[in-house]
């Protein structure tokens, strides 16, 4: 990804230093991930992936709301082909956000609804202001949020994930805090900054070490725990090996800001 503007039909990128700044911009849909935008947003967090000059991502929704789920519009009288390409590229996407090595900040305003609740979930942290909502609410319309069930599933309680996903009813940013789905509630006039303050505590650590980091979070999450240490173990090793990590631990002993390779 260069320098400046990259050019979608439904979303905005543009980078600030290392932070890269992904916005969908579907407003007159509230932002609903139909095929097309999840394959632009699919192929615009692959070139992310791969530009070492980025260091973290914040993630955003133009208009009233951050995200309201899947286009149904898209969704009445299509074959099953169709319905199975619409849920395998949103899988996709979902999971190379988290297989990415940089960070993704989601800024979450308005409503995050079916898989745009899945969308909030999957990201690493999420920042919402205090009127956002959340909910998972497809059985309402006889299409239960089984896809957005795994990601959600893996942010919050049990009990509060079925809530959600059996009444499809909405949770405030608040609830939505207290059970571990968002990192930050903040007024209305703080969301970007607050945002940005996350992201530029992340671009200031080694690169190579955050991704490493990233990686081995998801890895050894559903592991059991024997079998998490075995896993984590080797990689700290491996980590500690590393030329940032040498750097990281002298600068440290020499009372001096770190000089970090990319």
């Amino acid at each position: 990804m260069s320098q400046g503007t990259v050019t979608y039909q439904h979303i905005l990128v543009e980078r600030e230093g290392r932070i890269a700044h992904v916005t969908m911009n579907r407003p007159q849909r509230r932002n609903a991930l139909s095929l097309e935008h999840m394959q632009e947003l699919l192929d615009c967090f692959t070139q992310i992936g791969a530009d070492r000059e980025v260091g973290a991502v914040i993630l955003s929704g133009n208009g009233p709301v951050f995200c309201s789920g899947h286009d149904l519009s898209e969704m009445t009288g299509q074959t099953p082909e169709f319905y199975q390409q619409i849920f395998d590229v949103c899988t996709q996407l979902m999971q190379q956000i988290q297989a990415i090595p940089q960070p993704v900040i989601a800024q979450i305003h308005g409503v995050a609804t079916a898989a745009g609740c899945q969308l909030a979930a999957t990201c690493d942290l999420v920042v919402a202001t205090e009127d956002a909502r959340f909910a998972t609410p497809g059985v309402k319309i006889g299409l239960f949020c089984s896809t957005p069930m795994v990601a959600l599933s893996r942010a919050v309680p049990a009990k509060l994930a079925l809530e959600m996903l059996l009444t499809g009813e909405m949770i405030s940013a608040q609830r939505a805090l207290e059970a571990g789905l968002v990192n930050r509630v903040v007024p209305v006039a703080e969301l970007a900054n607050t945002a940005r303050a996350l992201a530029e505590k992340i671009v200031a650590a080694s690169p190579t070490v955050v991704g490493l980091g990233k990686q081995a979070f998801y890895r050894q999450i559903s592991m059991p725990q024997p079998e998490a240490y075995t896993y984590t173990k080797d990689v700290m090793a491996t980590n500690a090996t590393l030329a940032d990590a040498q750097e990281g631990i002298c600068a440290f002993l020499e009372k001096r800001p770190p000089q970090w390779g990319k």
